[in-house]
């Protein structure tokens, strides 16, 4: 106790006269008396601590319990979504040891160090840790949760990236300067630094929910940025020496062609990354500083959402659902790349499918499988694409398909036969709302008396980034932002508007995770003389309002107004005329 003493370290908790937790909850008015008795009578079958019970029950949060204990035992919380851990003071515990004894150092003061964890009552804990950091050390109390995710962001594999960057350089002083030697020696090579660098952008990627990754080289550096909930930032710069290494390390992953590097290639990855099993999509082409590199990063241990869960309002999903029991016509998502498209064909075949139907789909690529659906993978060199894979379909005696895609005319065409002979035809299209993919059908040449013999109708879509809710604040718009929300139809007399200010747990972003929004648009019988008439895109967006379609633009006003995301959100991500 005198050591202790001599570092200026407050008395261990032991020492102190300690309320019980669930009187101390009891007390605070997080639990009442009845939840306390409950959680007690299970603790005693269980023998787990009363805090978890009380989690795992959904009583109180794990940021109450870690409030609670720390009061407990006479110690400081500190949130650590907004706390900015000093790289230096963080690099004195190694990654194993703070995930071992779940505590990050944060920042040194004075003569102290700052160290967050997660179990307050661990009476060796503290002195663990003045032994380890030689130091004074004063103990902060956060969530289990929010201790591993910060651990995880902090340990950016920053040592392993440096070690392997001092490696390249010495290997590449000791190889021939020529860059095409170098990049497909060190490519080949399985204890290559390349090979460490590839694997810790990978890891990066999937632990910050990445949905893309880009190498892109530049005049002196190769920048690597990944995609987000639809917005890039960068995780990494590395020197641009090492360009055509890492390329080529991925077209050897990808088995693609690493000696042609000036025409663009497409290649497939499959890995297992912190146990998520991934399907990448590799697509390289040259660019004035070297090859750029992008991946698409495709989890398939991700469940499939069902259409509850989708995010579309109870009244669009009504009419959404009166769409998808049809036994024929055709079904069209439009939207931008990344506007979840795929998502909503796969919680619609979730919706429809039944023992007693044939369903069969033939996509580009397969992102989930269905154990009882019938499903084709796009093969090119095997002569399998969308037309020739959906002729053969129709051989199969379908009742229901999936088209991934209709990006030609072909593919067009045998989609609205199949339509038009007592088939239910899913599939997606590139547009930017659920009326221009009408006039998308008249560009690929579809007659418009087949479009309207066939469609039964079509969902635009968009995904929208969802405020923080760890750093969720008051702000005022700016005129320019508050003009567009009162021309969008904003609830005029609505002065209290919300943002993120930007945390740890949002990468500074104010934006965490993402909600879609739709417009269904269903062909009623003006829709379809229109579209005979091939009337213009503002003629079918005027009648589409008028039959009760709420639009995209109307729908993200409702998401500002319930303080899910922003009007600066709604103006990035919705096309509005």
């Amino acid at each position: 106790m005198a050591a202790l003493e001599s570092l200026g370290i407050v008395a261990p908790p032991a020492e102190r006269a300690i309320t019980p937790l669930g009187a101390l909850l009891v007390e605070r008015g997080d639990l009442s008396g009845q939840q306390l008795r409950d959680a007690l009578g299970a603790q005693t079958s269980g023998g787990k601590r009363l805090g978890e019970i009380l989690v795992e029950v959904g009583v109180i949060s794990e940021r109450v319990l870690s409030s609670a204990l720390a009061e407990q035992v006479g110690l400081e919380t500190v949130d650590l979504a907004r706390a900015r851990p000093d790289i230096a003071i963080v690099g004195l515990l190694t990654p194993e040891e703070a995930r071992t004894w779940h505590a990050l150092p944060l920042r040194k003061v004075g003569g102290r160090i700052d160290v967050a964890i997660a179990d307050a009552l661990d009476p060796e804990l503290q002195s663990k840790l003045i032994a380890r950091l030689h130091s004074p050390v004063r103990l902060l109390v956060a969530p289990a949760a929010d201790v591993a995710y910060a651990i995880e962001r902090a340990y950016l594999n920053q040592a392993e990236i440096s070690g392997a960057l001092k490696q390249f350089a010495e290997r590449s002083e000791s190889r021939s300067r020529q860059a095409d030697t170098v990049g497909a020696d060190v490519a080949v090579d399985e204890n290559s630094p390349i090979v460490k660098v590839v694997s810790l952008i990978f890891e990066q990627a999937v632990r910050d929910r990445g949905s893309d990754v880009h190498i892109e080289p530049q005049q002196d550096r190769v920048r690597v940025r990944v995609r987000t909930d639809g917005a890039l930032h960068e995780i990494l710069s590395l020197p641009v020496s090492m360009a055509a290494a890492l390329v080529s390390r991925i077209k050897v992953m990808a088995d693609m062609n690493i000696v042609e590097r000036r025409r663009p290639q497409d290649g497939q990855i499959e890995l297992s990354v912190d146990g998520h099993d991934l399907d990448v999509r590799v697509s390289t082409t040259a660019t004035v500083f070297g090859e750029k590199c992008v991946m698409r990063l495709l989890d398939r241990t991700r469940a499939v959402l069902t259409m509850a869960q989708l995010g579309m309002s109870d009244e669009t999903r009504d009419v959404y659902e009166r769409l998808i029991r049809s036994p024929y016509g055709m079904v069209i998502c439009a939207g931008p790349t990344g506007a979840g498209k795929t998502t909503t064909l796969y919680a619609t075949l979730a919706a429809i499918d039944r023992e007693e139907i044939n369903i069969m789909t033939i996509e580009d690529p397969v992102e989930y499988v269905f154990p009882a659906i019938n499903q084709i993978q796009i093969n090119p060199l095997a002569g399998v694409t969308f037309a020739n894979g959906l002729k053969a379909i129709l051989r199969q005696d379908p009742d229901a398909i999936l088209v991934g895609e209709i990006r030609d005319v072909e593919t067009a065409r045998i989609a609205v036969q199949a339509a038009l002979t007592g088939h239910f035809v899913m599939s997606s299209l590139h547009a930017t709302d659920a009326t221009s993919a009408l006039h998308r059908f008249m560009d690929m040449g579809i007659e418009p008396f087949l479009i309207a013999s066939s469609l039964l109708g079509v969902v635009g879509q968009r995904l929208i980034r969802k405020i923080c809710e760890n750093c969720k604040g008051p702000y005022a718009p700016t005129p320019d932002e508050r003009s567009f929300y009162d021309l969008a139809g904003g609830h005029p007399d609505n002065t209290e508007f919300v943002r993120g200010a930007g945390c740890n747990v949002c990468g500074q972003t104010g934006y965490y995770d993402r909600v879609g929004i739709y417009e269904v648009l269903p062909i009623t019988d003006s829709l379809k003389e229109l579209v005979v008439a091939r009337a213009s895109l503002a003629a079918l967006r005027e009648a589409a309002v008028e039959v009760g379609m709420r639009t995209l633009r109307d729908q993200a006003v409702d998401l500002v107004e319930q303080k899910l995301t922003t009007i600066a959100e709604v103006l990035r991500t919705v096309y509005v005329l």
